[in-house]
């Protein structure tokens, strides 16, 4: 195990390096300025030159590498170029609104693809096989922003049960349970549309693991123990196909991490990915390199517990894997 945990946290810390460093070599070599919507008609461009030199921007990209780096390993993400706050304080709100969705839209692909999954296979080749199969596929191939605009259609404009956009109620003076039913109805479809998406792929893979699952000799033993179906599904069958699905549902956090950008963008949720778009429209090079630190470091949080729960799922795996390195 404490082979285990070294080896992930120095593929981490080569990873983020990477990420980071290429990240930054991409925003400094696309065409634009920072700088570029302060130089306006009767502007003195000697002022500008002046802000430039202050903000480190006229050295080279090494130089400017460099600097960054060093702030960067003592904790100082720097200030925002567009909102000239701390970076840090931006993060600081947005972080957890997006990991309050990802994690609701996590917990809805897990329950909603288990059940469809081993609902599935329990039926498999019958009408029901063939309806969750084509739903799940259709679910697939929507994309998350036209899922947006049909829920947004059906539920805000026509019927007005839910709200379109923003975290809270503009103007609304509640506290206690009424500021949390409002939190909620405004979660609703963000949580649906990034949820589903990932639940109709997570359903197929636990449709698969769970029929290889039931095939087993293990199984069989089980039933002929004279155990309801039920139990031999839930209790004995699931546990075996878990491995995959722990893997999957690991491999899910970048996915959704990547989705929470377009549905924060169409619902106007003030997150890590609104304000990821936000930055890179105004090239906040600090803003944009800390919210990728951070999505990178999810992302690799989220494989380590997959791993975790990999080995506790499936010992064997683990075992395998320090040998072959071995």
């Amino acid at each position: 195990m404490g082979r285990f945990i070294a080896r992930r946290a120095l593929h981490a810390v080569i990873l983020v390096a990477v990420t980071l460093t290429i990240t930054f070599a991409v925003l400094h070599a696309s065409p634009g300025d920072p700088l570029t919507r302060y130089i306006q008609p009767g502007v003195d461009l000697g002022d500008v030159e002046r802000v430039r030199r202050s903000l480190g921007l006229d050295d080279n990209i090494v130089v400017q590498f460099l600097h960054w780096a060093g702030r960067f390993l003592v904790g100082d993400f720097g200030v925002s170029l567009e909102q000239h706050r701390p970076v840090r304080d931006l993060l600081a709100e947005a972080i957890p609104r997006t990991l309050l969705l990802a994690g609701l839209a996590l917990a809805v692909q897990i329950v909603v693809g288990v059940w469809a999954g081993v609902t599935a296979a329990r039926h498999r080749h019958t009408r029901a096989d063939r309806a969750l199969s084509i739903a799940t596929v259709a679910l697939y191939a929507i994309p998350p922003f036209y899922l947006a605009y049909l829920l947004m259609t059906a539920f805000a404009v026509q019927h007005g049960w839910l709200p379109t956009s923003g975290v809270a109620t503009p103007g609304l003076d509640a506290s206690g349970f009424a500021m949390l039913a409002d939190r909620a109805r405004h979660l609703v479809m963000p949580v649906i549309v990034l949820g589903l998406a990932s639940a109709a792929g997570f359903a197929r893979f636990a449709r698969g693991s769970l029929v290889d699952a039931l095939a087993e000799d293990w199984v069989r033993t089980a039933r002929s123990k004279g155990l309801s179906e039920r139990t031999v599904v839930w209790r004995h069958a699931l546990r075996g196909a878990l491995a995959p699905l722990i893997t999957i549902a690991g491999l899910s956090v970048p996915l959704l991490l990547g989705g929470a950008v377009i549905v924060e963008a169409v619902f106007a949720w003030p997150g890590m990915g609104r304000l990821m778009v936000d930055s890179i429209y105004a090239r906040d090079y600090p803003v944009v390199l800390a919210v990728n630190f951070i999505g990178a470091a999810m992302v690799i949080l989220g494989n380590f517990l997959a791993d975790l729960g990999l080995m506790w799922a499936d010992p064997r795996a683990a075992l395998a894997e320090d040998s072959r390195r071995r």
